[in-house]
């Protein structure tokens, strides 16, 4: 195998299916790999607001000079996305000899050992540890997969763990209540290690099971606190205090729980890992991340959040309803089939005027005709108050570009719901949209 496509199609081919609980294979290979880290690791798990604590921690570390690593999933558009290097996502070329390496540890264990069958994600998750590993970081930022007690990034003990908000999702694997699902997340945690807990409502499971272990528990509203106005707020904690910080450069009320967060998670690590006050402001002024409510300038307006289920869509309504007055919204999406699509639909319908559903490249997805049938008799139920059309297309690009041939240039168009949904419209790069009305 030669090329990064080669190495993800075999790793595609290596598992008879795609998710399946538990450490003991990924922790045999790390094993025979000898995988371990030289500087603290940072673990983050959560329902919603992983992707932007990790990248709110990230940025505020790199503008300290620290030399920073961060594993992130799923991608957008291209899987190198997932590795990022002192801020750079890696290349295709950089990951090729840790898959190497991986693939020769789990096929030849030595002495006997046995092959080891790895999912799609253990296996690229052990690649990119790997070249985490050997990069010569000051910190590494691990983002959970799915849950956190049986999750590939487990078999590293963190050093500082933050678990972010907690809702209903992944059912079938985590449980169906918030308790349940708590208990999987606190699975991260480390006895006598700084455990941030940034969720204001967490299940009581997290905080019995921080306390059994005997994790140095840091919770929002009792360790740590945020206060502000429209301009700016500040952050007190454990023997620190910021004020007049600028809001984070990520859109989103709910961006100031995940920096609240992230704040608390430096101070527990000071001792190793000190940032400045001015760290702090730019960092959080510069930091980045795509699909997460991120608003694009353009005749109509496009939003595009990776928003897949109720806890988040609530939070992605929120925002749509605070951007102000639009004609019409038109809204694209697709998610996959084991989500709860009927509440998340309820939910965010009082703000869209046209419904634009597509298909996903993937088994899971539900299909866009049976999204329109979801959505239509979503409206019988509610009695018709409002007649919303709703069509169906065959992948994100035709579902964009069916609303923008709709749109008049004062529209807003949000592209929601599933990572494939997004990065089905990111494939060239940003759009910008203009509408043909403009002549």
């Amino acid at each position: 195998m030669h090329t990064l496509s080669d190495w993800l199609a075999h790793c595609e081919r290596l598992h008879p299916i795609g998710i399946e609980m538990g450490l003991d294979r990924v922790r045999e290979v790390a094993r025979r790999l000898d995988l371990r880290f030289d500087c603290p690791v940072v673990t983050v798990a959560g329902t919603n607001g992983k992707g932007s604590t990790c990248a709110m921690f990230e940025s505020i570390a790199l503008q300290a000079g620290w030399k920073t690593g961060l594993y992130t999933s799923p991608h957008l558009v291209h899987f190198e996305e997932r590795c990022r290097v002192r801020g750079e996502i890696v290349s295709a070329e950089a990951l090729l000899p840790h898959f190497a390496a991986v693939e020769q540890a789990r096929t030849q264990g030595g002495e006997g050992a046995g092959e080891v069958s790895l999912t799609y994600f253990e296996f690229t998750t052990l690649v990119i540890l790997r070249l985490l590993s050997q990069a010569g970081l000051d910190v590494v930022v691990l983002e959970v997969g799915l849950g956190g007690r049986l999750d590939a990034t487990n078999i590293v003990d963190a050093d500082c763990a933050i678990i972010t908000s907690i809702d209903i999702d992944h059912t079938g694997f985590l449980g169906n209540t918030r308790e349940l699902i708590g208990f999987e997340k606190a699975g991260i945690l480390r006895p006598g290690r700084p455990a941030v807990v940034s969720d204001p409502a967490p299940p009581a499971s997290v905080l019995r099971h921080a306390e059994a272990i005997g994790a140095d528990v840091w919770r929002t509203g009792t360790d740590f606190n945020i206060s502000g106005d429209k301009q700016q707020w500040g952050w007190a904690g454990r023997g620190r205090r910021y004020s007049g910080l600028a809001y984070p450069a990520l859109r989103g009320a709910n961006q100031l729980v995940n920096a609240a967060g992230v704040l608390a998670a430096f101070e527990a690590l000071r001792d190793r890992l000190p940032v400045t006050a001015q760290a702090v402001r730019t960092g959080l002024a510069l930091v980045e991340l795509p699909g997460r409510f991120q608003i694009v300038p353009g005749q109509p307006t496009l939003v595009l959040d990776v928003a897949h289920n109720p806890h988040s869509v609530a939070a992605l309504a929120e925002n749509l309803d605070a951007m102000g007055f639009f004609p019409t919204t038109h809204a694209v999406f697709g998610a996959m089939a084991d989500k709860d699509l009927g509440q998340m639909l309820a939910r965010i319908s009082p703000l869209v005027d046209r419904w634009y559903f597509t298909d996903l490249p993937i088994p899971r997805a539900e299909t866009a005709t049976h999204l329109c049938g979801k959505w239509n008799a979503l409206q019988m139920v509610a009695g018709g108050r409002r007649n919303v059309p709703a069509q169906a297309f065959p992948g994100p690009q035709a579902a964009l570009d069916a609303a923008v041939a709709a749109a008049d240039p004062a529209d807003r168009i949000v592209v929601f719901g599933s990572f494939h949904t997004v990065g089905g419209v990111l494939q060239d790069g940003v759009p910008r949209l203009h509408a043909k009305h403009l002549g």
